[in-house]
């Protein structure tokens, strides 16, 4: 693969993390509206003896949702669990093959979810199937919304798949580290390290 292609692919994957952190930070959003709605739920219920209905049914959909949307963004970072007992103390180059094989795995595992999720939402559509609630939410909403963000994990995967390959394949090992392996106890302390930097300076870039 040549140069050009090479560049194309960075360029894709850097535009895939940017939308994957918006994905996040919407996620994250959408967790705390279901947070902020059983809360009032909660209270009013408590003071004036009454429920606004539904806060636990659309909490349950917030929370599916937002999980889907958030995988993308965690295996870019690389804080998926892995074992590294072995890892740690095999050479470079098999613990990159490894790594190569590990994300192979971890795509074959999001294809899966993907097509069993979309059967699961494509039989709401055509059943016109209802929660079986107050509100009886159309199940395809949720579920079709969940399923994209099975798919967009599926996509981000393979982007960083063919990356990581064409590393392998050049002898890149440093770069297939930085994009698919196991993050080391410095680059976690560094991270940290930057965290609380940001915090003391009140957000700003230190």
């Amino acid at each position: 693969m040549n140069s050009q292609a090479i560049a194309l692919l960075s360029r894709l994957l850097a535009t895939a993390r940017c939308m994957s952190r918006a994905a996040v930070w919407l996620a994250g959003a959408l967790t705390l509206a279901s947070v902020l709605l059983i809360t009032y739920d909660v209270v009013v219920r408590r003071v004036f003896s009454v429920t606004v209905g539904g806060s636990d049914e659309l909490s349950s959909y917030a929370f599916a949702i937002s999980t889907t949307w958030a995988l993308a963004f965690t295996v870019l970072e690389r804080a998926n669990v892995r074992v590294d007992v072995v890892y740690q103390y095999l050479p470079v180059r098999v613990s990159a093959v490894l790594d190569l094989l590990s994300l192979i795995a971890l795509g074959v595992f999001a294809v899966y979810l993907t097509y069993f999720a979309y059967d699961v939402a494509m039989t709401s559509w055509t059943q016109n199937s209802a929660a079986n609630t107050p509100l009886a939410t159309p199940l395809w909403i949720p579920q079709t919304l969940w399923v994209a963000g099975f798919a967009w994990f599926a996509v981000v995967l393979a982007l960083m798949l063919i990356r990581a390959s064409t590393a392998l394949v050049t002898g890149d090992i440093e770069t297939l580290k930085a994009l698919c392996g196991i993050r080391s106890a410095q680059e976690e302390a560094d991270e940290e390290a930057a965290t609380g930097a940001r915090l003391v300076n009140g957000g700003r870039q230190p």
